[in-house]
């Protein structure tokens, strides 16, 4: 009977007793939350528009010189 009712209490969110296990899990939470914001800013960045910037000077729109 003892075994089910801390069963339970870890099922509803119940206090942990283990502080290294709280710990575990505030730290894999901030993790999360930093490995989002990083995933984010990644995507911000290859979303934005291209000006143009990046053609090459020598790119004469796939035709050689001289033909």
């Amino acid at each position: 009977m003892k075994d089910d009712s801390e069963k339970r209490e870890r099922q509803t969110g119940g206090p942990a007793k283990n502080p290294r296990a709280d710990r575990l899990k505030l730290a894999l939470r901030e993790n999360l939350k930093r490995r989002k914001s990083q995933a984010r800013a990644r995507g911000d960045a290859t979303m934005a528009p291209s000006d143009g910037d990046d053609v090459r000077s020598d790119d004469f729109g796939g035709k050689e010189p001289g033909k």
